[in-house]
């Protein structure tokens, strides 16, 4: 493996002011790509999926748990397979306490294709606590390209999908697909995906994830 080359500190300084002004030119310019995805249109979701989790059946309204906003981990599970994808658990494996994006009207659910009683011994086995459901009796995956037709077979691929509702309206405002999540996992790394952005209730303060009021 090459190593960094061996300078003086003086030369690192200056090196790193370098580096230094274009990170903060790029986080400008993330901010700007953030801002410029909460103005994205949103599509009414007509499609009444029906899905199953540990509580039994469950509607994508549902999945809201009353919040406004739903973050949506499509994770790889093909209904055959006996365990899920490694690089989605190992995502799944960076998702922090969820009182943070609760606070922030924002529900968190993890959804694939495999039937529920393939999902819950691996969930048990992976020692997670996030609602996961299984969409195996509804075209929730292909409706939202996570399960595609390629050469006469389904293909799997990680996404992440984002909704808002409206009273009962819930509506479809972003998803990301593949190499899109390699950053994602932070709780403001997923709400730079929402419609409202990381403040929906009008707040940033941070609080320890068990003083937030709900």
């Amino acid at each position: 493996m090459s190593l960094p080359e061996i300078v003086s500190r003086e030369r690192w300084l200056a090196a790193r002011a370098e580096l230094l002004a274009k990170e903060e030119a790029a986080a400008r310019a993330r901010d700007a790509l953030n801002a410029e995805r909460r103005r994205l249109p949103m599509v009414e979701v007509e499609t009444e999926y029906v899905f199953e989790g540990g509580d039994g059946k469950a509607t994508l309204l549902d999945l809201f748990q009353g919040r406004t906003q739903l973050v949506v981990h499509h994770f790889m599970f093909a209904p055959r397979w006996e365990a899920g994808c490694p690089n989605c658990a190992a995502f799944l494996d960076q998702i922090g306490h969820l009182a943070h994006l609760h606070a922030r009207g924002t529900s968190f659910a993890v959804v694939s294709r495999a039937p529920f009683t393939r999902i819950l011994p691996f969930k048990a086995r992976m020692g997670w606590a996030v609602p996961w459901f299984s969409s195996y009796d509804n075209e929730f995956n292909q409706d939202f390209e996570v399960t595609l037709e390629w050469g006469g077979k389904c293909v799997e691929r990680p996404g992440v999908s984002c909704f808002l509702r409206e009273r009962d309206r819930v509506f479809h405002t972003y998803s990301a697909y593949g190499r899109a999540l390699d950053t994602l996992g932070a709780t403001v790394g997923l709400l730079d995906l929402t419609a409202l952005g990381r403040a929906p209730e009008g707040s940033d303060r941070v609080r320890y994830h068990d003083e937030y009021e709900d």
